[in-house]
């Protein structure tokens, strides 16, 4: 028997089961899964409405901080650019990724001991509706949790070339999604990115399976400004999530 034929028998059996307790149905429908990975505008729009908001004055807080970056992490990211900027457009995806991405996230340096966070790579998300499921593995996840990946709070999506056909927008908004629902939460920070330009993204619930996203100017992280910009982004969030965890643990506690 193949596998459709066993998944139509299957149904065949729970509609009778169905009968038999008196409950009336027609046909059982399968649950689309959708991969992070694949998924594209025209896929993510028909499951769920989600507009873009132009208003980039909810950046305002987030990219116009305040945060100081030290002599010793500007002649880092300066010998880092030495190194990679010339290369940045011919790397491939772990190229990118091991060359250049992640020395700039191990110089932010996402994981705390005390307060039981870290970044995790290429980890595991699902989000389950009666209408559709979202799952797979996520680039880059800032995440409650040392072992185990328990609460995500900051995503980056992709580490892959500009030219490659891929849109890491929808992949890395439909990560939002499942996080916001998951979480239960209004909002969530996140970025992308294609090949040295870095984009920052908040998503916004307004309702039931209603949300609106915003994004950012670019930034070219083979500038040497710019990337101090990224660095002192990605700062900003990593306070915002120890701030969050903290809360939480005293909100944990009293309960």
């Amino acid at each position: 028997m193949t596998n459709e034929e066993l998944l139509k028998k299957n149904q065949e059996l729970e509609r009778e089961n169905l009968a038999l307790r008196g409950i009336k149905t027609e046909t059982i429908s399968e649950v689309k899964t959708y991969s992070f990975s694949k998924i594209r505008d025209k896929e993510l729009k028909k499951l769920v409405n989600i507009k873009k908001n132009l208003d980039e004055s909810i950046f305002d807080e987030w990219l116009k901080n305040d945060i100081i970056v030290s002599e010793e992490v500007e002649d880092f990211f300066k010998k880092l650019l030495k190194q990679n900027r010339k290369l940045i457009s011919t790397y491939n995806e772990d190229e990118l990724k091991m060359y250049f991405i992640a020395p700039i996230l191990n110089k932010v340096q996402f994981l705390s001991y005390q307060d039981e966070m870290r970044g995790f790579y290429e980890t595991a998300l699902n989000y389950e509706t009666d209408k559709f499921i979202f799952n797979g593995n996520v680039d880059f996840v800032v995440a409650k949790g040392l072992v185990d990946c328990e609460k995500p709070y900051f995503f980056i999506q992709e580490f892959k070339r500009a030219e490659e056909f891929s849109n890491p927008r929808p992949q890395l908004l439909a990560e939002m999604i499942s996080a916001v629902e998951l979480n239960k939460t209004k909002s969530i920070r996140g970025a992308f990115i294609t090949g040295e330009n870095w984009k920052f993204v908040i998503l916004e619930k307004l309702g039931k399976d209603k949300y609106q996203y915003f994004i950012s100017e670019s930034f070219n992280s083979t500038k040497i400004d710019e990337l101090k910009g990224i660095y002192r982004n990605l700062q900003f969030v990593k306070d915002e999530i120890i701030e969050m965890v903290r809360q939480e643990k005293q909100i944990s506690v009293r309960d």
